[in-house]
């Protein structure tokens, strides 16, 4: 299922992300992909606020990846030391090129900007368990439905 949303404001990309966050359950995997500055942090602020987090929420941008792509095969190395095991939903900024490692069962939601500064977010259910919340998830976010 792919669902099409709009946010018109910041506000807007948030509330989306507070009424996903109710859908969302211990091991979710949402990857969220889109350029610099159309929203996905923004987005995950939604989330957190929705799931009643109360810590200040920024760009993960300053984790700790290195990359050797001098080789035959490029490398990432991503230090996760800090990511505890346990009952949690794994937000992944920039996922794409891991989604499939990630989880066979995940939320991608790619975000992208008009001209006019509107978020474009596009939903998409990938595994069971998500067609299984899709009609869940459709009402949840049709106050922001793409005409």
């Amino acid at each position: 299922m792919e669902l099409a949303i709009r946010a018109a404001t910041a506000e807007d990309t948030r509330d989306v992300g507070a009424a996903l966050a109710g859908l969302l359950r211990t091991h979710d995997v949402v990857v969220l992909t889109g350029e610099l500055g159309a929203g996905k942090t923004t987005f995950v602020q939604g989330i957190a606020r929705g799931l009643g987090a109360t810590e200040h929420v920024a760009s993960p941008t300053f984790t700790l990846v290195r990359e050797y792509v001098s080789g035959r095969v490029p490398v990432a190395h991503v230090d996760l030391y800090r990511l505890e095991e346990g009952e949690r939903v794994l937000l992944v900024e920039w996922g794409d090129p891991v989604a499939e490692l990630l989880a066979d069962e995940r939320l991608r939601i790619e975000f992208a900007a008009d001209a006019d500064d509107v978020r474009r977010i596009t939903v998409a259910t990938i595994g069971p368990s998500w067609e299984e919340r899709a009609g869940d998830l459709t009402i949840a976010l049709t106050k922001w439905a793409a005409p």
